[in-house]
């Protein structure tokens, strides 16, 4: 049995979670593995992935993961949390019908009222019937084919049920692919790969719960089972996690949440030096958990749902950025110290070297 240890305080937890995340030094892993790694990235911002893997990575090539997702080997798609998801296509594979339920009632919960009567069974035959010709369709298009046969819900609930619950689907390539803009067009995710997605398992054992759990602790532990569920959108793991709890480690953290892990994963000294990272919109490192303390102060929580891309300095959220005339434009949180503003600046041009090819260098702290 896993056995209470320890408190980790937040620091601890703070470069434990820089470390799974490989924001503490950056990694000489394939691109492939490294979505594989984080458990997928999410990704209804198209372009933010690339940055996401940029501070990651030694060498990213974002040609890579353009021509992962044209080569089929990831996919863009909703699962965890309703969320568009950058995953492997043999993550998606097995992870579908693990998230076909919840993905279905977070729909439910934005527009119960306007399918109330609508038989969801019916309406994923008919939208599969209708992708089964392999032509690629917005989500308009699908909701106005199936307006015709439910002429009475709201056409846009009718589309987002197809789309992001009912029919495995995903979205397809120039979507996603490196300084490309192109509109969503959606195809059954069976004839996008050439295979199904794994059937769901029946018998109560729940494997791919339990692959879920071990997959989640190496990108995101040490976690509570608050933190599992905040980042899956899955309410039925206890199961799982009761299944595997011989494998793990537990231990404190200063709430007194009990948090698991896997016991050979890293947790460094406290102490480790952090680097300053850039981070993307919706990175995996902030929606994580249920708890974000460890990465960021109460007081900008939101920021990690809102949409902002963040600077870390010490392994937290110090700062905001964006990108204005090929300057990386840096908005601090908080007074940096003039060792620190130097370091944002240095990375901060190196980001900017890579989101213009070398045209532009110029890096700007307001404040």
């Amino acid at each position: 049995m896993a056995q209470t240890k320890t408190v980790l305080d937040n620091r601890a937890l703070n470069r434990a979670t820089l470390a799974r995340q490989l924001l503490l030094d950056r990694a000489d892993l394939p691109v492939l593995d490294t979505v594989a790694h984080l458990g997928g990235m999410q990704a209804q911002e198209p372009q933010e992935p690339f940055v996401g893997l940029w501070s990651r990575l030694r060498a990213f090539d974002p040609a890579a993961l353009s021509g992962l997702l044209v080569g089929r080997k990831v996919v863009r798609t909703h699962l965890m949390r309703r969320t568009v998801h950058l995953v492997t296509a043999d993550d998606v594979v097995a992870w579908r019908a693990r998230h076909d339920g919840m993905l279905r009632q977070r729909v439910l919960g934005v527009y119960r009222r306007e399918l109330d009567g609508v038989d969801l069974d019916e309406l994923a035959a008919a939208g599969r019937d209708l992708l089964a010709d392999g032509e690629p369709r917005s989500m308009a298009e699908l909701a106005r084919a199936m307006a015709g046969r439910w002429p009475s819900p709201e056409p846009r609930a009718l589309g987002e049920m197809l789309i992001s619950a009912l029919v495995p689907v995903v979205q397809l390539p120039p979507r996603g692919v490196w300084r490309t803009r192109a509109g969503v067009r959606n195809t059954p995710l069976s004839l996008w790969l050439g295979r199904e997605p794994d059937p769901p398992v029946l018998d109560g054992s729940d494997p791919v719960g339990q692959t879920l759990v071990r997959r989640y602790l190496a990108a995101f532990g040490p976690a509570a089972t608050a933190d599992l569920r905040a980042w899956s959108g899955l309410a039925g793991l206890p199961a799982a996690v009761a299944a595997v709890r011989d494998e793990l480690v537990s231990f404190r953290d200063e709430r007194g949440r009990e948090l698991l892990d896997l016991p050979d994963a890293p947790r460094p000294d406290p102490g480790t030096p952090a680097p300053v990272r850039f981070l993307p919109a919706f990175d995996n490192a902030l929606l994580g958990y249920d708890d974000r303390t460890r990465i960021v102060d109460d007081a900008h929580r939101n920021l990690s749902v809102a949409g902002s891309r963040v600077v870390l300095v010490d392994g937290r959220v110090a700062a905001t950025w964006t990108v204005k005339d090929a300057a990386v434009v840096v908005a601090p949180l908080r007074p940096l110290s003039a060792a620190d503003r130097d370091e944002v600046i240095e990375e901060g041009r190196a980001l900017a070297f890579f989101l213009s090819d070398g045209e532009g260098q110029d890096v700007e702290i307001t404040g």
